[in-house]
């Protein structure tokens, strides 16, 4: 299996910077935005996204997780570290780090739905566009063109460190 590095940790911090400012740009107006994470690999890029947007943008960002099972989302609870009513009313980013089938991401929406939020976006750091549902990021760092055998690994620390990278596998 061969490996080829994609994104070097200076270039996933750049395009954590520039996402940020992208929702910062369309969601200035709000008071609160819920950044809701997908577990594993999508709590540091909330994490570092909502720390970005919070230092230059000022707008109070009310963070948490989503827990699924990935493969068969049907087969387990979809969990929220937060009550869901919560949701009623407010705006809604769901993160994660790379957007494969849209499986996971239409699933999350799914449940958030369920809440009444006013408004849900997504957001990656990697869109793949291999998509089997109709889910798309709003909010992407890289657009990556895979073929289906390739898998692409997301190494992120939940603060900027010279480990972060992502790597295509074949």
């Amino acid at each position: 299996m061969s490996s080829t590095r994609i994104l070097e940790s200076s270039q996933i911090e750049r395009k954590l910077q520039r996402i940020a400012r992208q929702i910062l740009e369309e969601f200035h107006t709000e008071d609160v935005l819920h950044l809701i994470t997908i577990a594993g690999n999508g709590e540091p890029v909330g994490k570092r996204i909502g720390e970005i947007i919070e230092a230059i943008g000022g707008l109070q960002i009310q963070a948490s997780v989503l827990t699924l099972n990935k493969p068969n989302p049907l087969d387990k609870d979809i969990a929220l570290s937060q009550p869901l009513d919560t949701l009623a009313g407010q705006a809604v980013i769901v993160l994660d780090d790379v957007l494969n089938s849209g499986k996971t991401l239409m699933y999350a929406v799914h449940h958030i739905l369920s809440a009444g939020p006013k408004r849900v976006a997504t957001a990656v750091l990697i869109d793949r566009i291999h998509r089997s549902f109709p889910v798309r990021a709003d909010f992407c760092g890289l657009t990556l063109s895979t073929n289906l055998k390739e898998h692409i690994e997301v190494s992120i620390e939940p603060s900027a460190s010279a480990n972060d990278a992502a790597t295509l596998h074949d």
